[in-house]
């Protein structure tokens, strides 16, 4: 039988943070909930858990952000707690699985804890998580917060623990707490050990419109050959950190070279599970040197033992949303300073070290402070997809860290709308359940669902396994990198695997799909990505989407008619053929495979313009946004109208020309709406165009039979909007004169339509208003007019909108100013009273004959 506890006395042996076990464990007795932070390497993913496993008898789960952190942490637990790897201690990650059923400890990747929360929300047989390096805020961590706090709520014996090296504790311990009291915080410190900081920029620019340039690796891997020959302590090692595995496997080229007598090592993503792990591990005192070359996957979720030098590009690569675009990619950028300091840290976790940085103090300083939550940089479909099934769309009711950036959210939806995964009200349907079962983007899981019927499921598996990977594909083409990968190669057994692995997913076919048939399992998962070549250069090509974006293409799918882009990229300078993006991976695509990917896309319709004020009408046949065809067409009155409504609603009400009477009108209505509300209708643009036919109907036939929309009149449209009965008062609520004290009837020039905080004008000479005493209102007294004064020569005088107080007040300035240039004219000094008997003399005599 399986021993149920744990020596935490041995397994703790020389780490740190074995001091704060006892706080741990009396924080526990208050609450099911506690954030820790500590420092990296101090020993809290080694002891957390298995304090955890000594308390109760169920499973705990720790979370990763990273395959290799997670097989790494529970290869280290297993070692110290003398136990085989999968029996008391275990794993599992995509594609890798060591766990037993008497496994006590699993340490999983985030995603595969929210994928099997889908098949079991209660965790059965589960009695704590703990979420370990919360602080680098990945989209799957962000999401466990919020639904194992929903679980909590039904499961008041489930523990949470989250835990980071750097982390805002006191915002989260207020996310895993209640509504009463924050969780408990548990902060362990120790004394840094001490860093040298040098500082090495580069005489080369690191960055140019292709990304790192290689003098800029030259010279990284330059600084950390000759760094390495100057280290004293013969048991030290060195990280070399940079954005990607591509500059991974550049610079670890050059140090090969430049170093013969180091043992140059790569980690990253793409190196198989085994080439990680013995980085991990570390060395032997006999063995050489090692010089690690890294992305950030060593900057805080796994130790790297021996390192006392760190040498950083400063340099990151994230993900970035275009919003205009509607792309995500991953783009280099400047690395945080946060993330500056945690590959700092791993020069000095056993003692004194160095980090030589690759940029100036200056460059360094202006970099930002931290990295945005990948949350509101990445794409959002899958985490959209997962709400829906839990039954929280969007997050609605789940406490979040952060909530979903709307826009992004918004795209998201539209996707799995478009993939038939939710319904109208965003609840998942069956098909979205299906889809969210395939580990994989949903786009994913649609082409290898509906490619396996048309192209066999091994060609759709092989297909889906390549984009969901990180294998790299010269000239962007994906039929190429899947030939290469049949034959063999660096990445072909991890390919290979994964293969296998969406196999087990799909559906079981006998078609046998051809290498012509790539394209379409591609446009099956990004329709929206279908694109046809509208351009061609000496240096390329630029394709259009049926998304709208345009986007540069070199090599040789330049050639192409039709492709199926899987992935499209911002970018500037000669690839990208000034379009602003470059398409980096993609299949050639026939206009047969189009219409079988892509039918909710395709559109056969009238489509018209107004030229000089005429109606023009061609019928268009198109894939989103890209027309197939167009030609000429005299439009059936029902077609044109349905065309001139959606030119109104892309072109505006600025189609017509809008008469004085017209816009009166209108301005009118406008004010009305805003200071009544219904039943008085809203005058916007927008509000007129969605309701065309209520108002414009016989306008829209005229149109549709060749009337020039500069010829209607548009006054009687308007006044169609006035709703009756309500419309008997319109001239008492909003007149179009003012009738003044002298008997004249001054036109009331009202606010425009957007312009919501404008008051009605009326522009007319003092003297006419001898006798107001207070300024008249409209809308039943709601609204005061804004008076703009004019001398007897009709030159500004005064603005009020408070002619009580200008006749008690400026008024006295501007009769000793103005009596002496028009003496002529009467300035009395009660003009509110007195005058007003003298205009009504006028106007008797005026009358009388």
């Amino acid at each position: 039988m399986v021993n149920a506890t744990f020596d935490l006395a041995r397994i703790g042996d020389g780490l740190s943070f074995a001091a704060a076990l006892a706080d741990v464990e009396a924080a526990l007795t208050r609450t099911t909930a506690v954030v820790i932070t500590a420092p990296p390497g101090t020993g809290k993913t080694t002891l957390a858990p298995p304090l955890l496993a000594s308390r109760s008898p169920g499973r705990i789960i720790v979370t990763q952000p990273r395959r290799v952190a997670a097989r790494a942490a529970a290869r280290r637990l297993a070692r110290l707690d003398g136990s085989p790897l999968g029996e008391r201690v275990g794993f599992t990650v995509r594609g890798e699985r060591a766990v037993g059923p008497s496994t006590r400890i699993e340490f999983v990747t985030a995603g595969v804890l929210l994928r099997r929360m889908l098949d079991d929300p209660g965790l059965e047989g589960v009695d704590a998580v703990v979420l370990d390096e919360v602080h680098e805020r990945a989209l799957e961590t962000d999401l466990l917060v919020g639904l194992l706090g929903e679980v909590r709520e039904l499961r008041d014996d489930l523990v949470v623990i989250a835990m980071s090296a750097t982390l805002d504790a006191d915002r989260l311990a207020t996310v895993l707490g209640t509504d009463q009291a924050p969780a408990p915080v548990v902060e362990h410190t120790v004394p840094a050990h001490p860093l040298t900081e040098r500082w090495a920029p580069s005489p080369s620019p690191r960055l140019d419109e292709r990304g790192v340039t290689r003098a800029f690796l030259d010279h990284v891997a330059g600084m950390a050959a000759s760094a390495v020959r100057e280290l004293d302590d013969p048991a030290a090692d060195a990280l070399v950190f940079l954005p990607g595995a591509w500059e991974v496997g550049e610079v670890a080229r050059r140090l090969r070279h430049d170093a013969p007598h180091i043992d140059v090592r790569e980690l990253h993503g793409r190196i198989r599970a085994a080439e990680q792990d013995a980085v991990i591990r570390g060395r032997a005192a006999h063995e050489p040197r090692r010089l690690i070359v890294t992305t950030s996957l060593a900057e805080s979720s796994l130790t790297v033992p021996g390192v006392r030098l760190v040498i950083d590009s400063g340099l990151a690569r994230r993900p970035q949303r275009d919003a205009a675009r509607g792309m995500t990619g991953l783009v280099t950028t400047a690395a945080s300073r946060a993330a500056s300091v945690q590959r700092a840290g791993r020069a000095t976790r056993q003692g004194a070290g160095t980090v030589i940085r690759c940029v100036d103090e200056r460059t360094y300083a202006a970099a930002p402070l931290r990295d945005a939550p990948e949350i509101a940089a990445t794409d959002l479909a899958d985490a959209a997809l997962l709400l829906a099934c839990w039954g929280s769309p969007g997050g609605a009711g789940l406490r979040l860290i952060d909530p979903l950036p709307a826009d992004s959210l918004r795209d998201a939806t539209t996707v799995l709308h478009g993939l038939g995964a939710i319904d109208e009200d965003g609840r998942v349907t069956e098909t979205g359940r299906a889809l969210a079962r395939v580990p994989a983007d949903p786009r994913l899981a649609r082409a290898l669902h509906e490619g396996s019927a048309l192209t066999g499921a091994r060609l759709a598996a092989e297909v889906v396994a390549l984009l969901g990977g990180d294998t790299r594909m010269p000239d962007a083409d994906i039929a190429a990198a899947i030939v290469g990968l049949r034959r063999g190669g660096p990445d072909a057994r991890r390919w290979s695997q994964e293969v296998e692995r969406m196999l087990r997913h799909a559906p079981h076919t006998e078609h046998t799909g051809r290498t012509d048939d790539i394209g379409l399992v591609v446009a099956l998962a990004f329709p929206d990505r279908i694109a046809r070549r509208v351009d061609r250069s000496a240096d390329g090509a630029t394709f259009l989407l049926a998304s709208g974006t345009r986007a540069g293409v070199r090599g040789s799918l330049a050639h192409a008619e039709w492709l199926a882009v899987a992935e499209v990229t911002r970018a500037t300078g000669r690839t990208a053929a000034g379009s602003g993006a470059v398409v980096r991976a993609a299949a050639v695509l026939t206009e047969q495979q189009v219409e079988r990917a892509a039918d909710h896309l395709l559109t056969d319709r009238v489509e018209a313009q107004f030229v000089e004020g005429r109606l023009t009408a061609r019928r268009e046949r198109r894939v989103g946004a890209i027309v197939r065809s167009s030609v000429p067409v005299r439009p059936s009155l029902v077609e044109a109208r349905e065309a001139i409504a959606r030119a109104l609603k892309a072109q505006g009400l600025g189609l017509f020309r809008w008469s004085e009477a017209a816009d009166g009108l209108r301005r009118r209505l406008a004010l009305l709406h805003r200071t009544l509300g219904a039943p008085w209708p809203a005058m916007t643009d927008d509000a007129l165009v969605a309701g065309l036919d209520d108002w414009l109907g016989p306008e829209l036939d005229a149109l549709a039979t060749g009337t020039p929309a500069d010829r209607i009149d548009l006054a009687p449209a308007v006044r169609r909007l006035l709703p009756w009965p309500a419309a008997t008062a319109f001239d008492d609520l909003v007149p179009e004169r003012l009738t003044v004290p002298s008997g004249s009837r001054i036109r009331i020039d009202y606010p425009a339509v957007d312009d919501i905080d404008a008051p009605p004008v009326v522009a007319v000479k003092l003297q006419e208003c001898f006798g107001w005493a207070e300024t008249p209102r409209l809308i039943d007294g709601r609204v005061p007019v804004l008076f703009h004064l004019l001398s007897p020569a009709g030159r500004p005088l005064a603005v009020t909108a408070d002619l009580a107080s200008f006749w008690s007040g400026p008024y006295t300035q501007v009769r000793a100013e103005m009596r002496g240039r028009y003496p002529k004219h009467p300035w009395p000094e009660d003009p509110w009273a007195a005058t007003a008997t003298r205009h009504t003399k006028a106007r008797a005599a005026r009358e009388q004959n």
